[in-house]
């Protein structure tokens, strides 16, 4: 498997390197990169011997970054994204954890956006700059990101932002007015394919996967690696659903069970009306279910997506969507 940028993230970066700013925001919908972009800015910002085409990887500063120990990078994530991923949290927030006091955070408190301004008011270790990153943006409550605005606006010398996000509206209108904006652009269809062979699908696979994950390379290597099924698997699934058959889906979480099934009702409304399906072949799909009641099954699952986290039993929840599945296909 290939460490290397994805070469549409590898693009962006040049742009992005090639202009001014102090803070950026980088759109665009899930499983294109804004998140390896911005760790790829980062990592730029603060190499030693930066080139146009990103860190030189071999500085001081490069290998304290790939190890997560740069004193001048500050990361504003949400604990549970942070304990995912391996980074370092702060020494209480740790020690709460570890003796289960409680959950890790999905928001990025304003404890942590205290802590930054904390960080960027600090004399830098000697680097060229400091950067943080905040990653998902749209984790920030208000209070957080009010917290962060003056600083955002009026930041130290030679300290910089980098945010992302996939959802720009659930961000407030003073936050995007203090960067400016990058959209980070959709590959093409070839590129992630071949960019999907380098990480140790086979080219069928990568087909499959591509599509199931509608067009988005990251999102599909991540159903390769993550969601227990084979490529062939995926295809079966609808008229497995169809059937009232659940095995194909025991393996995932809730939430994933609503996104596959929602995938589903999606390309069975585009069939119903004579469209191709975005997730699913064509021919994987069945034959039946009225447009009626397939729209219907789609406000259904918009209401599980919704819950889909709470504790319920797994194998009745389970049970009742694929029930609800093949009447609405039936």
């Amino acid at each position: 498997m290939s460490d290397a940028l994805a070469p549409w993230i590898e693009r962006a970066l040049g742009d992005l390197l090639q202009q001014v700013g102090h803070a950026w925001l980088i759109l665009g919908p899930s499983g294109l990169g804004q998140f390896e972009l911005a760790r790829a800015l980062s990592k730029a910002w603060l190499c030693e011997a930066m080139t146009p085409k990103g860190a030189c990887g071999v500085c001081a500063s490069c290998h304290t970054f790939e190890s997560q120990t740069n004193p001048d990078l500050f990361n504003l994530m949400p604990e549970e994204f942070m304990l995912e991923h391996g980074f370092t949290l702060n020494e209480k927030v740790q020690k709460d954890l570890d003796e289960k006091k409680r959950k890790p955070s999905r928001e990025i408190k304003v404890e942590q956006a205290r802590d930054l301004i904390e960080f960027s008011q600090l004399t830098r270790s000697g680097g060229i700059g400091k950067v943080a990153m905040v990653h998902p943006a749209e984790r920030m409550n208000m209070v957080t990101a009010n917290t962060i605005l003056k600083t955002l606006e009026e930041p130290p010398e030679g300290f910089r932002f980098v945010l992302t996000t996939q959802a720009v509206h659930e961000i407030l209108p003073t936050v995007r007015s203090r960067c400016q904006s990058y959209t980070l652009p959709w590959p093409r269809q070839d590129e992630s394919l071949q960019w999907l062979t380098t990480q140790g699908l086979n080219g069928k696979e990568a087909q499959i996967w591509l599509k199931a994950a509608g067009e988005r390379p990251l999102n599909a290597l991540d159903l390769a690696q993550h969601s227990g099924l084979a490529a062939q698997d995926w295809m079966k699934i609808p008229k497995s659903v169809a059937a009232g058959e659940s095995s194909m889906l025991t393996q995932l979480h809730s939430t994933q069970v609503v996104d596959v099934l929602q995938k589903l009702c999606h390309d069975m409304l585009a069939r119903s009306v004579g469209a191709e399906g975005v997730f699913f072949e064509t021919q994987s799909l069945p034959k039946t279910g009225s447009f009626r009641a397939l729209s219907n099954w789609s406000r259904d699952l918009i209401q599980s997506a919704k819950t889909a986290e709470h504790p319920f039993n797994k194998g009745l929840m389970l049970e009742a969507l694929v029930s609800q599945a093949k009447l609405a296909m039936s």
